[in-house]
């Protein structure tokens, strides 16, 4: 009998050659659409934390806290068996596991090392509490009944930054993310296909997820279940596709959050084809520090509350949410709001703003001179003056400086519902700045349906969406035990009013921190602060992102070709590069769009750099 099996092994080893001899080419091409095409870093020699006034252990929990989201689609248990999306030469290969922390670092996701000797799965991914299946039902191991948990990415994932100068990477938390989640979703498509139909895959998935020894009726039901999800992939590639003609490829750190929100509440959750937009505006993830204490939020300033926003966030990375079956409940959802409130306190701090001692909660970093050069102190009191002169006027004085915390000032304070000091942050009209307009010019013109049964009395989509969220959350409210009061809402609400607009402008804000934040503008479109300031017609028309490696003097990523990276096109819609302009054609009495300044020389520009290292 072993004589035979091994004769039977010859022969189908033998078949593969002679197939892979006559269809090689073929062969290759299939290895290579099975493969996500991902920027490969060199690894750093050490990875460093700054001092941004929260406790690594803090830190440590914000990262994996649960905001009830299911961003895969599958449980927790899952992404832990699955393969990576890549074909061996041999077949029955096995292939290293997708949560592999070096795998998912080459979709941007940072290893959480902060405390020493503790395994996690990278910065902003989460293990939730039970998940319904795609049928709604609860998802069941099928050998042992237990509860499948859920697993999501939380903002941690779209707000924690890094950059490496030589053999350091540098952590900046609430800094803007250099993740790709498109590719990460086209990855874990790609492996769901191979786990179902690629010999071997299967077996060894059913081994990691069952156990040894699952009988054919579990791994049948395993298999079912697989089978839904791909077809739920499937569904949403349909939509992407329909779609396609306008969107746009968002790349290494950015994403068009607000769209795939709308996409995920009023399309998917909905079950409405009709409701899904294109990926039409990206932007590049905001860093968030101080935004707490801000009257709006958004680059175009279109959310007042802070549950709102969060809640809002947490629905758009797929928490459950029914909106279909009055049965269950019309607007429950898996969205934890305990989580959401406990991190945006630990955001926003215990004190209101104040001269002594400035925002509380996350700090903005401060520039390692012990890692990046030291800053040129004479050279950035120069650049001082310079911010006076041409930054100041929209973006405030220095966070650090007094003056920035005059009260009495109306135009630049405000207070919220319980009288703390809230910054008010300026919408500055597009026709103004000039920057690119489809972020904002796309939720002002998106509508989208809705049954009568929600009570959604808005087709205006960004409306539509604040009274979504506010009664989803209210539905939490009204479930706890004892419901919450009209104060503990409050509270939990930040104490602002659930307010929305759709103006056609940006909003500006201080610039503590900008230095660490690179690309530039709202949609990542201009590489660094040189180039900003420089002259718009020397603004790259295209240029690569997918580098880590930060240049300290023009501050921004290094933008050479890189392999496997995102080439930025800046004449395709939604991605220009033009306005916020300096230019000699400047003028104070005539107005032209975009242009807020007169022209930089190389000495005012480096003066000005240099200072913004000190912000």
């Amino acid at each position: 009998m072993r004589g035979k099996r091994i004769a039977k092994i010859v022969i189908a080893l033998a078949i593969v050659g002679i197939g892979y001899a006559a269809f090689k080419d073929d062969i290759a091409k299939l290895w290579q659409d099975f493969h996500v095409k991902l920027v490969e870093h060199p690894t750093p020699k050490r990875t460093v934390w700054l001092d941004q006034g929260i406790a690594k252990e803090k830190l440590s929990w914000f990262y994996h806290a649960d905001q009830g989201t299911r961003t895969f689609g599958f449980p927790y248990e899952w992404l832990m068996a699955l393969e990576q999306p890549t074909l061996p030469w041999l077949l029955f290969t096995e292939v290293d596991l997708f949560s592999d922390t070096a795998y998912l670092d080459r979709y941007g996701f940072i290893a959480d090392t902060i405390i020493s000797g503790k395994k996690a799965l990278p910065i902003g991914f989460a293990q939730g509490g039970p998940m319904l299946d795609p049928t709604g039902a609860p998802w069941k191991n099928p050998r042992n009944k237990q509860d499948m948990t859920g697993v999501g990415l939380t903002c941690a994932a779209c707000h924690t930054g890094s950059f490496t100068y030589k053999d350091t990477a540098v952590v900046i938390d609430g800094g803007p993310a250099l993740t790709d989640l498109f590719k990460m979703k086209q990855g874990m498509g790609i492996s769901l296909f191979l786990t179902r139909f690629w010999p071997g895959r299967f077996d060894r998935f059913a081994e990691r997820v069952l156990g040894p020894g699952s009988s054919i009726d579990d791994r049948a039901t395993l298999k079912n279940q697989l089978d839904q999800v791909l077809n739920q992939y499937k569904q949403v590639k349909s939509l992407e596709e329909r779609v396609a003609s306008q969107s746009i490829l968002e790349g290494y750190g950015r994403l068009d959050a607000l769209n795939r929100i709308g996409n995920q509440v009023f399309s998917i959750d909905l079950k409405k084809p009709e409701n899904y937009a294109g990926s039409s505006a990206p932007v590049h993830f905001p860093r968030i520090w101080n935004t707490p204490w801000f009257d709006w939020v958004q680059y175009n300033g279109s959310i007042m509350q802070p549950m709102v926003r969060n809640a809002g966030e947490s629905l758009g990375v797929s928490a459950e949410l029914n909106l279909n079956d009055p049965s269950k409940g019309l607007f429950k959802s898996s969205v934890d709001i305990k989580s959401l409130d406990e991190m945006e306190q630990m955001i926003k701090g215990n004190t209101p703003p104040n001269a002594k001692d400035g925002f509380s909660g996350l700090k903005s970093p401060k520039w390692p001179g012990d890692i990046l050069p030291p800053i040129d102190q004479k050279l950035a009191a120069q650049g001082a003056e310079l911010y006076k002169t041409h930054c100041q006027e929209c973006h405030r004085p220095p966070v650090t400086n007094e003056a920035f915390y005059d009260f009495n000032n109306k135009d630049w304070w405000t207070k919220n519902l319980v009288g703390e000091a809230i910054l008010k942050v300026e919408n500055i009209p597009i026709s103004h700045i000039g920057t690119d307009p489809a972020q904002a010019a796309d939720m002002a013109n998106r509508t989208v349906a809705t049954p009568a049964n929600l009570d959604i009395r808005e087709t205006s989509f960004a409306l539509a969406l604040g009274a979504v969220v506010e009664k989803t959350v209210n539905y939490i409210y009204d479930q706890r035990k004892p419901p919450m009061n009209a104060a503990e809402r409050q509270a939990a609400n930040g104490n602002m009013k659930n307010e929305l607009r759709k103006d056609l402008a940006y909003k500006v804000r201080p610039l503590n921190g900008v230095w660490a934040t690179p690309p530039y503008l709202h949609n990542a479109s201009v590489p660094t602060i040189e180039y900003l300031l420089g002259d718009p017609e020397k603004r790259p028309a295209k240029f690569y992102l997918g580098s880590r490696e930060y240049d300290p003097v023009k501050l921004g990523y290094k933008t050479e070709p890189i392999a496997n990276g995102f080439e930025f096109d800046t004449s395709i819609r939604g991605n220009s590069n033009r306005g916020h302009e300096f230019r000699k054609d400047f003028s104070k009495d005539k107005e032209i769009k975009g242009v807020i300044g007169p022209a930089l020389s190389a000495d005012d520009r480096k003066a000005l750099i240099e200072y913004l290292k000190t912000l």
